[in-house]
């Protein structure tokens, strides 16, 4: 899998991967992959190093296939500012690479990082090494595996990862990257949430002996039982996840499911995961065929190693987030190129004496240079400019129209609310009582006379027994409970002349 080819980088003999994180590092030399002890300067080495989705931005666009190659780039930074939402005022690293797509527009994945969070993660060791030839971003890194065959392009595959100081969810469609999250559940956070369940501070060595040693599989009871608790937790999220990517990128299924950590696999995971979530699951450790005597070598490091020789063989195919490139060639230097102009003129001067000639054409020259570069910056801002003058008038007319567009909005879903307000939540006072008299017949109770106060009804009812006056309240509030506040009916006096019981009903609407 590793055996040497041509590259553009002759002089490369050896690769060195870092994780900047653990600071663990490891150099791939003599057909050997084994860690480094110490970073040191030297050109020989090819450097690569990964960030994770916390020190990213990302986001997938779409462009015109009109739009010419050369002007692809700047389109995708102006892309990248308003689809994320960057500060205009601030420089990003930005980069990207392009998805298959048949489509009438080209779909492109960007990937942004801030200088500021990558200095502060790499400058610490550049000294020691000078420069880093690839950053890649980690959700990037499963590519490897599937340029190298060792997982098949046709499936759909979700990577779950846990290092050091991050837990992340990747997602795959047919070899080709399609979505990644990061969840709070680090390897640290995993160890603080268990300390906090139990109530104290372990020693951190022995609960990771555990946890790599036993696993979920622990005989310790304790531990499992958090162990468990933990991991239920972790599996909530990443079926929230897996539930939203399903829905958000129309995927029918997810065939296979790898998981594992930097530390090495955790026992008995797959059988949980696969329980839980009811996806075919495997532990997250390939075989790459690479000389190591390790018994357990964090994956990224091999992926790492994949995407340095891919990248050596093929740069177009790579996003690169670096900021400190290796210096080019001495001739292609400015202190170089500089040197080599003054040996030339030393070296014309002792041959020829026609220095200040020979001076002067070397400063014309530069000056030519300088104005014909000076000429393309020039309508390069202008173009910018442009650009930017044009989007700014788009926004101002959008705002306008999105202003207009809510008050008209506004305007009619008030008047919508009170016509529906009366057409279906005004009820008829005279439907209720029209129905009431209904049901004053179907208990031979008559009505004398009655009086409507606002939404209060007296009724004077007459029949030949004081109990259907019951009967009837008793009716009228089982059936009408919904549209009647009170019912009641305070006194029924008998007519000793004809027999008839008479009563007052009072109904409050």
């Amino acid at each position: 899998m590793f055996s040497k080819k041509k590259s553009s980088k002759s002089t490369i003999k050896n690769v060195v991967t870092l994780n900047i994180f653990s600071g663990k590092n490891y150099i791939f030399k003599s057909d050997s992959f084994r860690p480094l002890k110490k970073l040191s300067y030297n050109t020989n080495n090819f450097i690569t190093s990964y960030v994770t989705n916390k020190e990213l931005i990302s986001t997938s666009v779409e462009i015109s296939r009109s739009i010419s190659e050369e002007d692809i780039p700047d389109i995708l930074d102006i892309k990248a500012y308003e689809e994320l939402g960057l500060d205009q005022a601030s420089s990003y690293i930005i980069s990207h690479y392009e998805v298959e797509s048949s489509g009438e527009e080209r779909e492109f994945h960007i990937f942004v990082s801030e200088p500021e969070k990558l200095d502060e993660l790499f400058l610490p060791i550049k000294p020691d090494i000078k420069y880093i030839d690839l950053i890649i971003p980690a959700p990037l890194l499963y590519k490897t595996l599937y340029t190298k065959e060792i997982l098949q392009d046709n499936s759909t595959h979700c990577f779950v990862y846990f290092t050091e100081n991050d837990a992340s969810i990747t997602l795959y469609r047919n070899g080709d990257y399609l979505y990644t999250k990061s969840i709070e559940f680090s390897l640290e956070q995993i160890y603080d949430k268990y300390c906090e369940y139990i109530g104290e501070k372990i020693d951190e060595k022995d609960f990771f002996t555990i946890l790599e040693s036993e696993g979920l599989k622990t005989s310790n009871n304790d531990y499992q039982q958090n162990f468990m608790k933990i991991f239920g937790e972790i599996f909530i999220s990443i079926n929230d996840i897996i539930i939203y990517a399903k829905r958000a990128f129309d995927l029918d299924k997810i065939d296979q499911m790898f998981i594992g950590s930097s530390r090495g696999p955790i026992i008995g995971l797959d059988e949980y995961s696969e329980n839980y979530l009811g996806l075919h699951s495997s532990d997250f450790n390939f075989n790459y065929d690479v000389n190591n005597e390790e018994w357990y070598t964090d994956q990224y490091q091999y992926m790492m190693l994949l995407a340095s020789h891919q990248y050596m063989e093929n740069e177009s195919d790579f996003v690169n987030l670096t900021m400190y490139p290796r210096a080019p060639d001495f001739i292609n230097r400015a202190s170089g190129q500089f040197i080599i102009s003054i040996v030339s003129a030393v070296s014309l001067s002792l041959a020829y004496p026609l220095i200040f000639l020979v001076g002067s054409y070397v400063n014309d020259a530069k000056i030519y240079t300088l104005n014909i570069e000076n000429t393309k910056l020039t309508a390069e801002s202008v173009k910018y400019k442009g650009i930017l003058s044009k989007k700014r008038t788009e926004i101002n007319g959008l705002d306008s129209n999105i202003k207009k567009v809510s008050n008209m909005y506004s305007g009619k879903t008030k008047t919508l609310k009170a016509i529906y307000d009366k057409k279906i939540n005004y009820k008829l006072k005279s439907g209720l009582f029209h129905v009431i008299a209904d049901e004053l017949d179907q208990f031979d109770v008559h009505i004398d006379s009655l009086v409507l106060k606002g939404n209060t009804l007296f009724l004077s009812l007459v029949s030949t027994d004081d109990r259907k006056f019951t009967e009837l309240i008793k009716y009228i509030s089982d059936t009408h409970f919904d549209n009647v506040k009170e019912i009641d009916i305070k006194t029924i006096v008998k007519n000793p002349e004809n027999g008839y019981y008479k009563g007052l009903l009072k109904v409050v609407r």
